[in-house]
């Protein structure tokens, strides 16, 4: 917290004070956030609102975290009960949410995938060297499913239907941070701010030129961060999904931490990233995810059956080839 007041403070000295533009950095989440402000802070104080940013996130994390045993997340999927169990109207929202998008994409987007993840070595656990056994992945898969979890915003409430139902929600978290973050800002006033989590963003108004925001899109690169592409965007929110950052090798073979809970298994497609342009940072962040588990040719299918702004990054044999929707190609010819 500490240094990344201090951080906030010296980007406020660099970019000349309340009237320039103003940069709030820190951590959360597991991965960093970032607030620009092109118009500075106003009558805003930078301690105050770094601060009022900061228990935002907190409370997406204890809310969504499957590090934290005492998350709302993880208190869920430790209680065995097929009972409804009471939760905030905020969480049982993004419940509700996700399982909205599970629909649209016929499973393709799955919040229960949790036990999966976690056999594959990809969660709150220890990592592994080589692939679980079949048997071990058919078992856990009469476990996933999300047309086994309910949620009752009314009460506000959620349930599962069988004991061993875990949820894993960092497939919509860093989006919906995001979100709940550019909320806050408009509430206080802003009308012009670019909010990053952990890569995700939620973006208003114009830039201190008073352009749109340039965002680069991140080429695949397992060990470098160079942009591939540059869009421009106002009132908007982005999320790219991607299997190059976190993986694991075994015999030669790249196994990645996106996990299709159709089959149980990591995605063994081409396609190495997805980048989708939203209204809400959430959903953008779930669609991502779920275009990525499609594949290619599902997931462009889709895409350009719901008018989505998409573009794909596919591993080719001469490199990296790029593909976008319709939608996508109209943005860029906005700008």
């Amino acid at each position: 917290m500490r240094a990344a007041l201090l951080i906030a403070l010296l980007t406020l000295a660099a970019c000349g004070g309340s009237h320039g533009q103003v940069e709030l950095v820190g951590s959360t989440m597991g991965t960093q956030f970032s607030v620009k402000l092109p118009d500075g802070l106003g009558d805003h104080d930078a301690l105050k609102l770094q601060k009022a940013v900061e228990a935002v996130l907190k409370n997406v994390d204890k809310t969504m975290s499957t590090y934290k045993p005492e998350s709302m997340l993880s208190q869920f999927n430790s209680n065995t009960s097929v009972d409804w169990q009471r939760v905030d109207t905020n969480f049982c929202r993004a419940i509700e949410q996700s399982l909205e998008i599970s629909q649209e994409t016929a499973g393709a987007f799955d919040i229960t995938v949790g036990p999966l993840v976690d056999l594959w070595g990809f969660g709150p656990g220890e990592m592994i060297d080589e692939p679980p056994g079949d048997e071990d992945i058919d078992l856990l898969l009469s476990s996933t499913g999300f047309e086994k979890l309910h949620a009752d915003c009314t009460k506000p409430a959620i349930k599962k239907d069988i004991p061993g139902l875990m949820l894993d929600m960092s497939a919509i978290g860093k989006g919906y941070a995001a979100d709940r973050v550019a909320y806050l800002l408009a509430a206080m006033g802003f009308d012009s701010y670019l909010v990053e989590v952990g890569g995700e963003l939620s973006i208003r108004g114009t830039n201190s030129q008073g352009e749109s925001w340039a965002i680069g899109i991140e080429a695949p690169l397992p060990n470098a961060r160079k942009p591939h592409t540059i869009v421009h965007l106002t009132d908007a929110a982005m999320a790219t999904s991607g299997d190059y950052r976190n993986f694991f090798d075994a015999d030669g073979k790249m196994y990645s931490h996106t996990i299709d809970t159709r089959t149980g298994r990591p995605v063994t497609h081409t396609l190495a990233s997805v980048t989708v342009v939203d209204k809400n940072g959430w959903r953008a962040d779930a669609l991502a995810t779920a275009l990525l588990v499609m594949g290619p040719k599902e997931g462009m299918a889709f895409a350009e059956r719901e008018d989505m702004a998409v573009l794909m990054l596919l591993r080719t044999d001469s490199g990296i080839e790029e593909r976008e929707s319709a939608a996508f190609a109209r943005l860029r010819d906005i700008t």
